[in-house]
């Protein structure tokens, strides 16, 4: 697999995503995936807020979230079915804003793909919408998908025999996720200005229709659930 870092200009506040793309691929191979940072996505949606103190801020996360905790350092969120800091709200890189997370990551990526195909004359493209996570009981950041159209964002072992002939009963491989921690360590956290990267040979089953909610694990099969049943719950 090869990933690529694309730099770029800084990208504004209502500028036009599909525009910003093609001005840095003259071409797309077949087979490709394009790895696109989340917070460009929200940038093009107009996904910001100011905010003026720290109550306006607390506001904000819980009309972000289904579940909000507060902890030692940051927000203990559920958004979109998953686990995250504050919502997915983010000050870096800002210019002085908060970025909100995509309206509906799945759907920019959808639109994105179709849009791109249609321009490269191209059948088979993946695109990711990336963004950084935290893990518990694990320093620094990874990258996750919060989005992604064109190819199966999981590959399931169950029932398939091990090397050794016994069948897997619990085992999948989650492919969007992995992707997105490849491209994010390559595009980076600070200043380095790749919102973009380019997947090349990735080991990635090609589709035009995905289940969204393939990634997802109700909290009552969940195994860290012993863990979530702890944590007191706020008012919201």
């Amino acid at each position: 697999m090869i990933i690529q870092p694309i730099k770029t200009r800084i990208f504004q506040e209502g500028d036009d995503l599909f525009g910003f793309i093609t001005d840095y691929f003259k071409k797309l191979s077949e087979k490709s995936v394009i790895a696109v940072a989340s917070k460009i996505v929200a940038l093009a949606e107009k996904r910001t807020a100011v905010v003026e103190n720290v109550q306006m801020k607390e506001k904000l996360i819980r009309k972000e979230s289904e579940l909000a905790i507060p902890t030692k350092y940051v927000w203990l969120t559920v958004k979109d079915g998953t686990v995250m800091a504050s919502a997915g709200i983010d000050e870096s890189n800002a210019n002085g804003k908060l970025i909100l997370l995509p309206k509906d990551s799945f759907r920019a990526a959808l639109n994105l793909r179709n849009a791109l195909r249609k321009k490269y004359q191209i059948n088979h493209l993946g695109v990711l919408i990336t963004d950084s996570r935290t893990l518990p009981l694990r320093a620094g950041v990874t990258g996750v998908a919060v989005g992604y159209a064109g190819f199966c964002g999981i590959k399931d072992y169950r029932g398939r025999p091990d090397i050794f002939g016994r069948k897997f009963k619990f085992s999948r491989t989650n492919i969007a996720d992995g992707l997105a921690a490849a491209a994010v360590l390559v595009m980076g956290e600070g200043n380095e200005r790749h919102p973009l990267a380019i997947i090349k040979e990735a080991p990635v089953q090609f589709c035009d229709r995905i289940n969204r909610a393939e990634l997802h694990i109700d909290l009552k099969e969940d195994m860290y659930r012993p863990l979530f049943s702890k944590l007191p719950r706020s008012e919201r």
